[in-house]
């Protein structure tokens, strides 16, 4: 992916400055953690602090892993300005997806960049969808094939809810890389049509579930 740029260093670094404070100060991670109860006592700063805080090492590993791949094409393709926009606006979205879904569990907590992360995943397949990603590292897949899975996976985890995974803040970083990459970068349209509905397949069926309190 070429060399890692200075705004995707800062973030890496503000992540992991963040987590690992977080690791060893309880009184820290709860402070600024996702909770339901918090939020709606007035906390809202929790919407963003959240997103840079994680669980472990793995957690934090992963997410920085993962937008150190993807990062560069869309910081090629919109430039670094947009790129922080669309992190930022994904990580708010995914948390405020999860707030909608969460919001009658006033002891619901969640932490991670996963939301943020998912949505610079999703712009980098809306700008480059003839990209290949290795499945599990290994297994070479079209960037839309995993694309469309794993918001269908999501959407199968948010309808079960048998795991520990914010899949709720997940789909909604997703839509907000979706959304913010189409109205940044209208060229998408004309370039990627096919692209565009393919992973509207995916939101529209949530909407449909949501609708027939099937989720």
């Amino acid at each position: 992916m070429g060399d890692i740029e200075i705004i995707t260093l800062v973030i890496i670094a503000i992540n992991a400055i963040a987590s690992f404070k977080g690791f060893n100060d309880d009184e820290f991670f709860e402070k600024y953690k996702f909770n339901i109860g918090r939020i709606r006592a007035g906390e809202k700063i929790r919407f963003l602090t959240s997103g840079f805080l994680h669980v472990d090492m793995s957690h934090l590993f992963v997410n920085m892993l993962t937008l150190y791949f993807f990062a560069n094409v869309v910081i090629f393709n919109m430039g670094a300005a947009q790129f922080l926009l669309i992190y930022l606006g994904s990580l708010l979205l995914g948390n405020l997806f999860a707030y909608f879904f969460h919001k009658e569990e006033p002891f619901y907590t969640a932490v991670g960049a996963s939301g943020a992360v998912m949505g610079v995943l999703y712009s980098a397949i809306l700008l480059q969808p003839d990209m290949m990603l290795g499945l599990f590292f290994i297994i070479p897949i079209p960037a839309y094939v995993f694309g469309i899975g794993y918001l269908l996976y999501t959407l199968y985890g948010m309808r079960s809810k048998q795991d520990n995974i914010g899949h709720d803040a997940h789909f909604g970083g997703a839509m907000g890389g979706y959304i913010l990459t189409l109205a940044l970068s209208p060229w998408v349209f004309t370039e990627h049509l096919l692209m565009v509905f393919l992973l509207l397949i995916p939101i529209l069926l949530l909407l449909v579930l949501k609708k027939t309190n099937r989720i």
